[in-house]
């Protein structure tokens, strides 16, 4: 073979070579892991049941049907003709009804908690990370600090604290028609909802601020960061043009990966009588009103909890999925 025909031959190869961003290189990785794209087609079709739950749902959550406490599954409303597909609940509400309600409300705490946890990580870890010195020890021996304190007993007590008297915390009522609107209750409704949310991401942002901080001291001796230091950048922009986004890789793995630990969480709270409470239904007090019934009805416990299972192992299967997708070390 000629010189020119191995030209030609290596010109064609390189023409065919497909140019991909970094978006489509990180989504083919994601692709490659079965178990992340199962359970994202799962958590999806969860999503849009619970975003379309006041169509699906053919009862409305406090809706009570006379005399017809702990219906069989299927029965039928002789009055509306609708049909009760998981039965009622001990008060004869529909239980497939608040199940679906539920998980909207459960939902939205968990990923409005990992929004507000990792948006106050990101900052302290890195503001830590790239001013180091005084700084830097002050902010991480206070993580330091928070992380030895056992979590759920202090969730608790704040939960205790805040959930049983209103003046502790004044909301804005702009908030609280927001949530509102998300969850499909009424404002005063929604205040438990927020100040779950509160507490959660109170206690949920030290992971985040260390993966950050870790993250930003391997960044900020990089050229591209002097690089913007001598053309006269500001310290904040340079933490927010150029270390924040290079280091939202693993916050996007602790992200979903938190996402399962706040769904476990808001259920815990409310099972053990410290979250969001009946009237307004989530998994957790679906839950914990169950379990008087369960040695009469030992499924009964299974259709909140069920729901949580998946989740949360959902998450853990994105998450893990992300953390390979996301890894430069493995191969194109």
């Amino acid at each position: 073979m000629t010189a020119d025909s191995q030209v030609a031959t290596l010109s064609a190869e390189a023409i065919t070579i497909e140019e991909r961003t970094p978006f489509q290189i990180v989504l083919n990785r994601f692709k490659r892991h079965r178990l992340a794209m199962v359970a994202s087609i799962v958590m999806l079709a969860i999503f849009g049941i619970t975003i379309f739950a006041p169509v699906i749902a053919p009862f409305k959550i406090q809706e009570l049907s006379v005399n017809k406490y702990f219906a069989p599954w299927g029965t039928v409303d002789e009055e509306t003709g609708r049909t009760h597909y998981m039965g009622t609940d001990n008060i004869g509400r529909d239980y497939f009804s608040r199940l679906i309600y539920a998980g909207r409300i459960s939902l939205t705490v968990a990923i409005l908690s990992v929004i507000i946890a990792e948006t106050i990580g990101i900052t302290v870890g890195a503001i830590s990370g790239f001013f180091g010195g005084w700084v830097d020890a002050v902010l991480m021996r206070f993580v330091e600090f928070m992380l030895t304190i056992p979590t759920l007993p202090l969730l608790l007590i704040i939960s205790s604290m805040l959930l049983r008297n209103d003046e502790l915390i004044n909301i804005p009522d702009p908030i609280l028609q927001f949530m509102g609107n998300i969850l499909l209750l009424s404002p005063r409704d929604s205040r438990n909802a927020v100040l779950i949310v509160l507490v959660l991401a109170g206690f949920g942002w030290l992971s985040a601020a260390q993966l950050m901080r870790g993250t930003v001291l391997s960044l900020r001796e990089q050229t591209f960061v002097e690089a913007s230091r001598s053309l006269g950048a500001s310290n904040f922009r340079i933490i927010m043009r150029d270390m924040i986004p290079n280091a939202m890789a693993p916050i996007i793995v602790d992200a979903s990966l938190g996402l399962a630990g706040y769904i476990v969480g808001e259920a815990a709270l409310a099972f053990l009588g410290f979250g969001i409470q009946d009237p307004v239904p989530t998994w957790g007090n679906m839950l914990s009103a169950s379990q008087q019934f369960m040695l009469d009805r030992p499924w009964l416990p299974l259709v909140p909890g069920l729901p949580i299972f998946i989740c949360s192992l959902a998450f853990n299967y994105i998450g893990d999925g992300l953390r390979d997708a996301l890894d430069p070390r493995l191969k194109l």
